[in-house]
């Protein structure tokens, strides 16, 4: 059985409906605090392509402690959403390696500058970036287009039940959008 933190719990800010800041770059000065996005190596050839998801002791996960490093993968279809949840201690580096995904990123820290900064990136196999979630922001994502989506995703703790909280993906304070925006 799984325990999760309630959302009684959580001091949850009250978004404006929206997707927040669409992050288009990986040293976009909008993304919230501690999150840090990278491209990931890609070598395409005339047989597919290669793709370095982790090093141990370098990139975002540098400082993932080797003895607690759990790397995981979820293979997702094309128009699920899963969101959101949130750690109190661990941090995840997602790798969406197939398909595309909006990726969303709440930040429910209160003490922090960005507490309630929602950031939308498009991710996957048009953008391939990895993402560092810290502690305490809340993340999920929706699987675009019409193909399947694999997220890779090494945590710094080996899973642990009590450490996450969730939230409905529709949650009326948090009030994302996650309606097509045609943009």
């Amino acid at each position: 059985m799984i325990t999760v933190l309630p959302v009684s719990e959580i001091n949850l800010p009250h978004c404006e409906k929206g997707i927040g800041d669409v992050i288009l770059s990986p040293d976009s000065p909008q993304l919230i605090t501690d999150v840090r996005v990278a491209p990931v190596s890609l070598w395409p050839d005339d047989r597919g392509y290669f793709m370095e998801i982790q090093r141990i002791g370098r990139g975002l996960a540098c400082h993932f402690p080797p003895e607690s490093t759990q790397i995981s993968a979820a293979r997702n279809y094309p128009g699920i959403i899963k969101a959101f949840h949130f750690h109190r201690h661990q941090t995840d580096c997602w790798t969406p390696a197939a398909g595309m995904m909006q990726v969303v990123l709440i930040d429910l820290r209160p003490g922090c500058s960005t507490f309630g900064k929602r950031n939308t990136l498009y991710v996957g196999q048009l953008r391939p970036w990895q993402i560092l979630i810290p502690p305490g922001v809340a993340h999920g994502y929706k699987v675009i287009g019409t193909e399947p989506s694999m997220l890779i995703y090494a945590t710094d703790r080996f899973y642990d039940p009590a450490d996450e909280g969730r939230i409905p993906h529709n949650h009326s304070d948090l009030n994302y959008d996650w309606e097509l925006q045609h943009k």
